[in-house]
C-alpha cells in the first residue's frame, strides 16, 4: 500500500527551514482530494503518525497538520504525544465555547497550537491565550493590515509567533519581514512538494502496536486488551487459541483480560507475538511465518546456553524482529525506530552488533547452511556446535507443534 502527502515548507527570518506544512492526498497528482476536511486529516494522521515516523517525510523537523472542528472536538491530537506536530486549527472552524474548550485543554496538556488563515474578529480573542502562532494568509489580509495586529500585541508583550502564508515574491518575503512576521510559508520559497511512501496495511498497524507493547519492559495489560477488542478477526484468534491451551480447564475462557491474566507476562509475550504475526501474514508465504516462530525460539534457547549474560526475552524478540521487514514491507531501520526496543536489540537488528547480534548472526547461517559460518560463530560466542544442533532441531519442532495448534480461519 502506497500513501501520498504534499509537503511545503515553513522558514525563519534567515530562510532555514524549521518545519513543514503536510498535506494530504490520495494519488500521485499534487491536488487536493475531493474528500472532507475530517476524512482528509485522518488519513494523514494514520498513514504517517500511526503506521509509521515522520522523520523521513519532515526530514527530522517539525510537522504542521490541519485540524477542522469535528476532530478537535473529538480530541483527536491527544491520541498522539504532544510533540509530533504543530496542531492548525482551520480556518472553517466557529469560534464557539466548544471549541474553546478543546483548545484549552490540548494547550494545557503541553500540544502546540496555530490559528490558520487568521482574520482578526472580536470572536477569536479570547483564543489567543492559548495558541502560539498565528498564520496570516496575506492574499486575504494585506501585510500592512497584519503589520498592525502583530506591533499592537508586541506591545502588549506577547510571545505570539506569527507566520505569513502565500508570499510569492522577494518583495513580499522583505515586506512581511519588515511587519514583524517571525516565519513565513508559500511559493517564493516552495511549492508543494509530493511525497509517496510505503505505509502499513490495517492488520500490520494492529500487529505493530502489540508488537510496540509486549516490546516494553512491563507489558501493560489493559492497553494490550483494548488493541486486541479493536480488531474482530485478531479477537477471535487469540480466544480460540488461548481455549486450545487450556482446555483442561473446567470452564472456557470468554475474556481478553480474562485470557492475558491466566497466560502471564511472559507466556503473553509469546502468545501475542506469534497469533498477531500470523494475523498479519495472511498473504504472506507460510514458510516465512515458520521462519519467524522458529528464529524467535531459537534466539531465546541459545541465550540460555550463552556462556555471557543475555536476557531470554530480549533474545526471543531479536529472533522474531529479524524478518519484521519481510512481515510488514518497511525497511527494517524504519520498523525498529518506532518500537521501544532495548538498545542492545536495536543494535542486533540494525547492525547485528553485540552479543544479540553475534547470536543472531548464528542464526542466520544456520538458516543459510553455511556451515563454515556456523562453526566460526560458535567459537567465538562460546557456544557448543552439538548444543547448537539440539537447539536448532528443538525450534523446528516447537515451531511446528505450534503452528498446528493455530486456528486456520
Amino acid at each position: 500500500m502506497n500513501s501520498y502527502l504534499a509537503r511545503q515548507p515553513v522558514l525563519n527570518r534567515n530562510k532555514e527551514t524549521i518545519g513543514y506544512e503536510l498535506l494530504f492526498r490520495d494519488g500521485p497528482q499534487n491536488c487536493f482530494p475531493d474528500v472532507g476536511d475530517e476524512q482528509a486529516t485522518h488519513r494523514l494522521l494514520t498513514d504517517n503518525f500511526l503506521s509509521a515516523g515522520t522523520s523521513e517525510v519532515t526530514a527530522g523537523k517539525i510537522a504542521f497538520i490541519n485540524f477542522p472542528q469535528s476532530s478537535l472536538i473529538k480530541r483527536t491530537p491527544l491520541i498522539f504525544p504532544k510533540r509530533s506536530f504543530i496542531i492548525e486549527v482551520l480556518e472553517s472552524c466557529e469560534p464557539n465555547d466548544d471549541l474553546l474548550l478543546a483548545i484549552q485543554e490540548l494547550h494545557q496538556k503541553g500540544y502546540t497550537l496555530a490559528l490558520d488563515d487568521f482574520i482578526p474578529t472580536a470572536e477569536w480573542n479570547r483564543f489567543l491565550p492559548f495558541v502560539h502562532i498565528i498564520k496570516f494568509d496575506i492574499r486575504a489580509t494585506p501585510i500592512a493590515k497584519a503589520g498592525f495586529f502583530i506591533r499592537r500585541h508586541r506591545e502588549q508583550g506577547s510571545k505570539l509567533l506569527f507566520l505569513a502564508e502565500k508570499v510569492e515574491t522577494y518583495d513580499e518575503y522583505q515586506a512581511a519581514k519588515q511587519a514583524g512576521f517571525d516565519l513565513f510559508q508559500g511559493f517564493f520559497f516552495s511549492r508543494p512538494e509530493m511525497v509517496q511512501r510505503k505505509t502499513l496495511n490495517p492488520y500490520a498497524l494492529t500487529t505493530l502496536r502489540l508488537f510496540s507493547e509486549i516490546s516494553q519492559p512491563v507489558v501493560d495489560f489493559d492497553k494490550v486488551e483494548r488493541i486486541i477488542a479493536s480488531d474482530v478477526s485478531l479477537s477471535y484468534k487469540l480466544l480460540h487459541h488461548v481455549n486450545c491451551m487450556t482446555y483442561t480447564r473446567a470452564k472456557p475462557i470468554s475474556s481478553f483480560k480474562q485470557a492475558l491474566v491466566y497466560l502471564g507476562e511472559e507466556k503473553l509475550r509469546h502468545f501475542i507475538t506469534f497469533v498477531a504475526t500470523a494475523h498479519v501474514m495472511e498473504d504472506k508465504p507460510m514458510s516465512l511465518y515458520h521462519l519467524s516462530l522458529q528464529r524467535a525460539w531459537f534466539c531465546e534457547r541459545l541465550s540460555m546456553n550463552f556462556p555471557g549474560q543475555i536476557d531470554k526475552n530480549q533474545a526471543f524478540l531479536t529472533g522474531l524482529f529479524s524478518l519484521l521487514d519481510s512481515i510488514l514491507d518497511q525497511p527494517i531501520e524504519v520498523l525498529v525506530e518506532q518500537l521501544p526496543l532495548p538498545a542492545q536489540v536495536h543494535q542486533a537488528l540494525i547492525k547485528q552488533q553485540g552479543h544479540l547480534g553475534g547470536v543472531l548472526r548464528l542464526v542466520k547461517a544456520y538458516d543459510e547452511a553455511n556451515w563454515p559460518q556456523v562453526q566460526r560463530l560458535c567459537q567465538l560466542l562460546g557456544l557448543d556446535e552439538s548444543i547448537v544442533a539440539e537447539r536448532y532441531m528443538e525450534s523446528l519442532k516447537w515451531s511446528a507443534d505450534f503452528e498446528q495448534n493455530m486456528p486456520k480461519n
